[in-house]
């Protein structure tokens, strides 16, 4: 077991992401966006050539790896009306990105369901698993994380995904089942039990993101937490894995100061480094304390 980050909530430019790293002790993160001088921030596997060379050159430099691209593909942005050649074009420009940096995960979602959807079209299956074998002919493993797609409308769902879906593994997130609506039980939909989640998934889970929240009823989304915080059941979680022997990575998404797919949660550039940083401590003395049982 390692622990890593979302090395973006730290700051958008590649320096600042390195520095991070560093100041934990850590020597891998989790790629997501990125900027460099003289280019926008954008996802890894979408900054130009140019811009892609500097990074890897400066993480190389600073001897930092990458465990796991945190990539775009078939995310929340996207639909089944999403013409395939997007989604493939990303496919295309990741494979040979991860294989420069020797990262072995790549995260993948599976489309954003319509509001009212309670089932996954098979079309979703097609394309997950066609994604997912281009990776895998690659030597590369697609990871599905729980999100606002359709894999994550609730553990059944997960379930059925990738039992449709050979070789695809997972990534759990503690905290998304706190604002995803349980699309397998009767209307009006109920939040998704976190655990519950977790004992579906938890047999191909190959890594793991760790943020909590409390769903805030009167704004209608998610108030986030330091981790254990929340009901995000992150202690139960991780003292689970870890009893079962668990040895992949636990990567920090802190939230807190920056929320990476809504624009208008912001922060100064001091301020949300310095909460990547002491939410990373936060979460090495919550492993370091864990014993016992877990729960039931």
């Amino acid at each position: 077991m390692f622990l890593t980050g979302i090395a973006d909530e730290a700051g958008a430019d590649v320096d600042t992401q390195i520095r991070a790293t560093r100041e934990l002790g850590w020597t891998t993160l989790e790629a997501r966006a990125v900027a460099v001088p003289g280019f926008e921030k954008a996802n890894f596997h979408d900054i130009p050539d140019a811009a892609f060379d500097a990074v890897a050159g400066r993480l190389r430099d600073a001897g930092i790896s990458v465990c796991c691209l945190g990539s775009a593909i078939m995310n929340w942005g996207k639909t089944v009306d999403t013409p395939f050649d997007v989604t493939l074009a990303e496919v295309r420009r990741a494979i040979p990105r991860m294989q420069r940096l020797g990262t072995k995960f790549v995260r993948v979602m599976s489309f954003k369901p319509a509001d009212e959807a309670d089932t996954i079209p098979p079309v979703v299956f097609e394309r997950v698993r066609e994604v997912t074998q281009r990776f895998l002919d690659a030597g590369l493993q697609p990871v599905h994380e729980n999100c606002m797609n359709h894999g994550g409308m609730s553990p059944r769902h997960a379930c059925q995904l990738l039992a449709e879906v050979p070789g695809l593994k997972w990534v759990f997130d503690t905290a998304n089942p706190i604002f995803n609506p349980d699309r397998s039980r009767p209307r009006p939909w109920p939040r998704q039990d976190p655990w519950e989640f977790w004992l579906a998934v938890r047999d191909v889970t190959a890594h793991i993101h760790a943020k909590d929240a409390v769903w805030n009823p009167v704004k209608n989304d998610a108030d986030y937490h330091w981790p254990g915080a929340g009901d995000g059941r992150v202690r139960d979680i991780l003292r689970d894995a870890l009893s079962r022997r668990y040895d992949g990575g636990i990567s920090i998404e802190p939230h807190m100061a920056v929320v990476f797919h809504d624009a208008r949660v912001t922060s100064s550039a001091e301020a949300q480094f310095a909460n990547y940083v002491e939410y990373g401590r936060r979460l090495g003395k919550l492993l370091a304390g864990l014993a016992g049982p877990a729960a039931a």
